[in-house]
């Protein structure tokens, strides 16, 4: 081999090393520039909320939270209809208020959980 075919594979291989440095530095350049734009895009919005964009109170004033017990409605059953019931029949799994509204308590004998580690009863 000649030496001139090493020194032309050796100028190749720093060409393209430069070529790739310079590759890199135009993109991150780019990138820079990019977000730097983007920042004075966003300076430049207006910051008030357009009417719509954000939800406001009704009129009558703030809504507050409700408790209320709730019962299931009970599917019919078979024996009571006489044959079987297809889904469309059904309708949606709705709940109806229940008639007690009270606040549900623990029993006086009860422990409380299962595996409180209490004693349980009295």
């Amino acid at each position: 081999m000649h030496v001139s075919w090493y020194e032309a594979a050796t100028a190749t291989s720093v060409l393209g090393g430069a070529v790739i440095v310079v590759g890199g530095l135009v993109i991150a350049t780019a990138l820079v520039w990019a977000v730097r734009l983007g920042i004075g895009v966003a300076r430049n919005e207006p910051r008030t909320p357009r009417s719509g964009e954000h939800p406001t109170p009704p009129g009558s004033g703030p809504v507050h939270e409700t408790h209320q017990r709730r019962e299931p409605a009970e599917v019919p059953r078979a024996e009571e209809t006489g044959r079987r019931l297809s889904p469309h029949e059904l309708g949606s799994p709705g709940s109806r208020p229940s008639g007690d509204q009270g606040r549900p308590r623990w029993d006086g004998d009860s422990g409380g959980s299962f595996g409180s580690g209490g004693p349980g009863g009295r």
